[in-house]
């Protein structure tokens, strides 16, 4: 019987074949915390004993020390005028060691944890190529690769250079016809035997979008490798392979420059008949064809890494700054953060900065811990990319000119005019969602899938009867346990916690199981087509998404000490996390296009769904305290906001401007509110606060001291919001005109 099924299921194409690239993608990695949401019976107890750690002593200082120092040494304007990493920066990196932070003491480097690493990356994020250029070495590339599959050869010829940042590496993959399709390049290296019986590699190639390629000096190369003779054994395709050239070969040609938003050094690399020896392969000629799955074993933890500091980076920049500007501006007499429509924003800034923060530091210890996520690290990627983006558009709507007029002391626009760079690298967002996270998840983090398609691909009958009897199980458990939990509204979830945020594992629990219902209805229902059915596999990703930020915010809470004045934080932020699952099951239910089961889910499914919901979302009424953690200077507002960015100093433009305005509005406001009081009562009268300070003080109303406490804070709060003016000869860059001397063109200026 189950011989007889096999066939019928192969023939019917109910499940996805797997080409042997998907195979590799599926195998690198591991299953973590995604395997329990899947399973739809998540053990919580489990996933709250996850290691949510601090630093170590000496992680801590090279981040209070030399990444602060950093901080204050780069010119944030001038460097985003000249695009040049200025040469005493240069060395200032090379002397601290930020070039060998992932790379073994053993070798010159520092060894940090992948959390230590991700938390220096989120402070430099804000300086532009700066920050790129401590990024890439520290991630995937050279280091990394030669640390996880390199000869001890290799190691030593290579490590101690990169340590110490005589070498400058970058990672060659992307080319004009394959982009977020990496598996598609056409680069080529060619095995052959030289005349002195040496084996090489002939390559020809032509990449791009190549981060630090105009100013690297080590390059490592994904190509296809050709063996035409099978000299090294391999047959005459082994495959993709990843090969390390520096600069200077014959044939290789870097140093052009693309010009990326929120310039950074990125350029294409050329070659033609660039002749390298086979022992570059890394790992050597025994790893040729090897590339690929090297690529997505070091993706599964170090997607986790890089981007998502740099967008938990973006939310909390936000954060830091709209919620001290909108108590130091002004409008209609009252700090605009007071207003419904502002404070409703700066509430979601907020509450997501305490959330993306929590995944960063859950995710990363986990890699530390030793698990590679692949699907884990694809949410993050795409999701802290994506809400670190909005919460600059909202941070500039907040700021409104301030945000937009350019200059030493705007503080958002860099990062916002860069933000879609992070959206786009390392797998669009498009794609991540649609294709890799729930395509990926259903498959490898399922408890029955890949045992079911391997013993179907391998006409493995015994294997298959297992994988689907225990399919079936599966099913059919979740289809009751779905609708206890949904008359009961997740009542018979146990909870690993008492108090008041049980009730959110209660309903994360029972939105699990309604998820790996689903998951086990779109295999089988939409099954071979869910590959092209983007929508919504996009919608599963959601759900998949939400329902981890809301896990990783519950175990931040308790790791904290569970503080009672952070609840109002994470009430509003698991209200918004189940309010996106609900919106997801919500799409899926209504696009889940399958005969009878579809029409089911469609009608009777979405009227039971939207009458008995997850959540309604934050309400109004939620959002005043949530945006008083990030609008009042103390430790609520530094953990949540600043916290991992940076110390501003009082003299600095931007943030360091703004901060010393804020502490001085906020420590004159019991003074300024009886000032205003008297307005009010037309004890006194003065067109604004500045005039009201000498009537207020002959008064009575307020003392000497109190007087000059708010005339510093008023000369502060008029300082801080203030924009950068250029005279003429700066604004203007003659010297780029193509017509810089031409008098007809000068006159026809002066004519408009």
């Amino acid at each position: 019987m189950f011989a007889i099924l096999l066939e019928k299921i192969k023939a019917a194409r109910l499940l996805p074949r797997i080409s042997d690239t998907e195979r590799q993608a599926l195998e690198a990695g591991s299953v973590w915390v995604d395997g329990q949401l899947f399973s739809g019976n998540p053990d919580f107890l489990k996933i709250m004993a996850e290691t949510y750690p601090e630093l170590s002593r000496e992680e801590q200082a090279f981040i209070d020390g030399p990444v602060e120092e950093l901080l204050h040494r780069v010119d944030r304007w001038q460097l985003r005028q000249t695009r040049r990493i200025p040469d005493d920066i240069w060395r200032y990196l090379r002397e601290q060691g930020f070039f060998g932070l992932i790379i073994p003491r053993q070798y010159g480097g520092s060894e940090f944890s992948t959390l230590a690493r991700s938390a220096v990356m989120m402070k430099v994020a804000q300086l532009g190529p700066v920050g790129t250029l401590i990024v890439i070495p520290n991630t995937l590339g050279a280091a990394e690769l030669l640390i996880a599959y390199g000869s001890e050869a290799q190691r030593s010829q290579y490590l101690p250079r990169l340590a110490t940042g005589e070498l400058v590496p970058c990672f060659a993959l992307t080319e004009p016809t394959a982009g977020s399709d990496a598996a598609s390049i056409k680069a080529e290296g060619v095995v052959f035997r030289d005349d002195n019986g040496s084996v090489q590699v002939r390559l020809n190639f032509s990449k791009r979008y190549i981060t630090l390629a105009p100013v690297a000096n080590l390059v490592s190369l994904a190509c296809r490798l050709h063996d035409p003779d099978n000299i090294l054994g391999k047959g005459i395709d082994p495959g993709i392979t990843v090969i390390l050239l520096e600069k200077g070969m014959p044939g290789l040609t870097l140093g052009e420059h693309h010009l990326p938003i929120g310039a950074f050094d990125n350029g294409p690399i050329y070659g033609k008949n660039v002749i390298a020896p086979v022992e570059n392969i890394i790992g050597g000629p025994d790893n040729a064809g090897q590339g690929w799955r090297m690529l997505m074993e070091q993706l599964g933890g170090g997607r986790a890494v890089s981007l998502p500091a740099g967008g938990v980076a973006a939310v909390k920049s936000s954060a830091a700054a709209v919620g001290p500007y909108s108590m130091v501006r002004e409008q209609f007499g009252i700090p605009v953060g007071l207003m419904e429509g502002v404070e409703a924003k700066i509430a979601r800034i907020a509450a997501l900065a305490y959330t993306m923060e929590s995944s960063r530091v859950y995710v990363c210890a986990g890699v530390d811990n030793g698990h590679q996520p692949p699907v884990i690290s694809a949410i993050l990627k795409q999701q802290t990319t994506e809400i670190g983006q909005q919460a600059l558009i909202d941070g500039m709507d907040i700021m409104a000119g301030a945000g937009v007029m350019q200059g030493p002391n705007n503080i958002l626009g860099d990062a916002y005019t860069g933000a879609p760079v992070s959206v786009t690298v390392e797998g669009a967002n498009i794609l991540t969602r649609t294709l890799m996270i729930f395509g990926q998840g259903a498959v490898r983090c399922h408890p029955y899938a890949l045992p079911t398609l391997n013993a179907l691909q391998n006409d493995d009958v015994s294997a298959f009867r297992k994988a689907i009897l225990g399919w079936a199980a599966h099913s059919i458990a979740n289809f009751g346990r779905g609708i206890v939990r949904g008359l009961t509204r997740g009542a018979t979830v146990k909870s690993p916690v008492g108090g008041e945020t049980a009730r959110y594992f209660r309903k994360l629990g029972w939105a699990s199981t309604r998820f790996a219902f689903l998951t086990d209805l779109a295999m089988f229902f939409v099954g071979g087509k869910l590959k092209q059915r983007g929508k919504l596999s996009g919608r599963f990703a959601d759900a998949l998404s939400w329902m981890l930020f809301g896990l990783t915010t519950l175990r931040r809470f308790e790791a904290e000490g569970a503080r009672a004045e952070d609840l109002p934080v994470v009430h509003w932020a698991l209200s918004y996390c189940l309010l996106q699952i609900q919106n997801a099951f919500e799409g899926i239910y209504s696009n889940f296009d399958a005969p009878v089961i579809g029409w089911l889910l469609r009608h009777p499914g979405r009227f039971w769904l939207r009458i008995n919901r997850l959540s309604n979302g934050p309400t109004d009424a939620m959002d005043r305290a949530v945006a008083a953690t990030i609008q009042t200077p103390g430790e609520q507002y530094q953990r949540i906001a600043l916290e991992g960015l940076g110390t501003p100093r009082d003299n600095e433009p931007g943030m360091g401007r703004l901060l010393h305005a804020w502490r001085l509005v906020s420590a004159a406001q019991p003074a300024t509110l009886k000032v205003k009081k008297a307005l009010r009562h037309k004890q006194i009268e003065a067109a604004d606060m500045t005039s009201a300070i000498e009537p207020a003080l002959q008064a009575g109303v307020i003392t000497d001291k109190e007087a000059q406490q708010i005339r510093e804070a008023e000369a502060a709060r008029i300082e801080a919001i203030q924009v950068d003016s250029f005279p003429s000869e700066e604004y203007y860059q003659d010297s780029l005109a193509a017509h810089e001397n031409d008098p007809a063109t000068m006159a026809r200026a002066v004519n408009q």
